[in-house]
């Protein structure tokens, strides 16, 4: 990391943030700003008119907003920070190059910060990263550490008026918790004092290049927190050097469930802990439904024990987790028992985790999913339409419009058309509504009692708009 300014040598100096409402780029806005940086910067969304509430937040707090013009670089001085795929015809890159200022992607930025704390830990794996950083990040505030923590989703325990949009923390500087991402190979710059492994399934990589990606990062971690119910992780573990292990199913797990302790509901759990270091047992309640959340549950309270947090003060920091923005996030549930739900749900594992809590309980299920983009949905497609076409019944419906798209170059000759022709080849039913407006005229027509409506997607804040005008129009 040595070719990059320390983190005394950075904090001197004022911050463009190119996007900054992103979901990555705005929690390292805040916490550079937490800590006396002049910070400013543009974004797209704020040019549209979109999600006006998030820029008069950031303007409130004393962030200066821009249009995307180039207007806003106007000294050398200034690091920039923006996407490593950003072209250099965009005037801020354009006015950037012409001024010489430093470059940095916003991963290369939040290594800086975790690599000179004090400890980092670091949450990684294809799934759930955001959830668990989240958990994480409660426990350690929870027993007093005052970890800064940068996350890529609101987390509801830290949002107060000022900051509606608590996607960090800006705490000590001797405890930096992150989420850490694969999908770019950005996962490669952090050196973790711990470092949490969730799974290890397709997304953006190919499973060759996860597997090499994954397993250089347990390697670099001092200690490694891997999940043992996942096969790809757990074939990874010899590349580890010290490892606690965590598991919902594997009897030979260091933290784990007490067979037969697992109490489920619709929006709640309950479960006992059982560390089995010293056998020990501790009653957890998850304000959280869904296997996969009690396996985050898990990996939270490993990844505390790690940090030196004792297993019952972890699961008892747990029972006041409130969930994070987007993730099965209930909207509300109507005088017909319909229940809306907004959620983050975008590649195949994070899509078949929420639907499976879903069809854990009775009523029809209506998912209405938007692609984060056309190269996503080239990638992995397939498995989309296979993951909606497995985990849905007969009685269920995906209704699907054109994916997320905010300009540029991008191939946009395959879109939702061919998910959902592959969705009916793979005996699903499912439906192509090209706009919004269409879906929603179609969803509240076709609402009837005790049907539950979850809308997916990423990368796109009005999402959780689409929801709450949903549930409105059925209230």
């Amino acid at each position: 990391m040595s070719e990059f300014p320390s983190p005394d040598q950075l904090l001197s100096r004022p911050f463009f943030f190119v996007g900054i409402g992103g979901s990555g780029m705005l929690p390292l806005a805040q916490i550079l700003k937490g800590r006396g940086a002049k910070v400013a910067g543009s974004d797209r969304s704020f040019d549209q008119g979109r999600s006006p509430e998030k820029f008069a937040a950031l303007e409130r707090q004393g962030f200066e907003l821009h249009p995307q013009d180039g207007s806003g670089i106007v000294s050398g001085e200034q690091i920039v920070v923006a996407s490593a795929a950003i072209e250099d015809s965009v005037p801020e890159i354009a006015r950037a190059n012409e001024l010489e200022c430093l470059r940095l992607t916003r991963a290369e930025l939040n290594s800086i910060l975790f690599n000179t704390s004090g400890a980092g830990i670091a949450v990684a794996g294809t799934s759930g990263k955001s959830t668990v950083t989240g958990m994480l990040g409660w426990i350690l505030q929870q027993t007093g550490r005052e970890p800064t923590i940068m996350n890529g989703a609101v987390m509801k325990n830290f949002v107060s008026p000022e900051r509606p949009y608590a996607s960090s923390v800006i705490g000590s500087q001797s405890l930096f918790v992150s989420e850490v991402d694969e999908s770019d190979g950005s996962i490669a710059l952090y050196k973790p004092a711990v470092g949490v492994l969730l799974n290890v399934s397709l997304d953006h990589k190919s499973m060759e290049e996860l597997r090499q990606l994954f397993g250089d990062y347990l390697s670099r971690c001092r200690i490694a927190v891997v999940n043992a119910d996942d096969e790809e992780a757990l074939a990874l573990l010899p590349r580890a050097n010290e490892v606690i292990t965590f598991a919902l199913e594997q009897e030979k797990a260091q933290i784990g469930i007490v067979p037969g302790s697992i109490a489920e509901g619709p929006v709640r759990q309950a479960a006992m802990i059982v560390d089995r270091h010293d056998k020990s047992e501790h009653a957890l309640r998850l304000n959280m439904p869904g296997r996969h959340n009690l396996s985050n549950a898990l990996a939270a309270i490993a990844g505390a024990a790690a940090a030196g947090v004792p297993v019952a003060a972890a699961v008892e920091a747990l029972g006041s987790f409130e969930g994070l923005a987007r993730r099965f996030d209930v909207v509300g549930t109507n005088h017909a028992a319909i229940t809306v739900i907004d959620d983050f749900g975008h590649n195949p594992e994070k899509c078949a985790a929420t639907l499976r809590t879903l069809r854990a309980h009775p009523g029809r299920v209506l998912t209405f999913f938007q692609p984060h983009g056309y190269g996503p949905l080239r990638q992995m497609g397939e498995e989309l339409a296979q993951t909606f076409a497995e985990e849905l019944t007969d009685s269920d419906l995906v209704l699907m419009c054109d994916p997320v798209y905010f300009g540029g170059t991008v191939d946009r000759s395959e879109g939702s058309e061919r998910i959902v022709r592959l969705i009916e080849q793979a005996g699903g039913h499912a439906e192509y509504i090209p706009t919004r407006k269409a879906v929603e005229d179609r969803i509240v027509n076709l609402a009837g009692p005790g049907d539950r409506i979850v809308i997916m997607g990423a990368r796109d804040d009005t999402l959780s708009d689409f929801a709450r005008g949903i549930y409105e129009r059925l209230s």
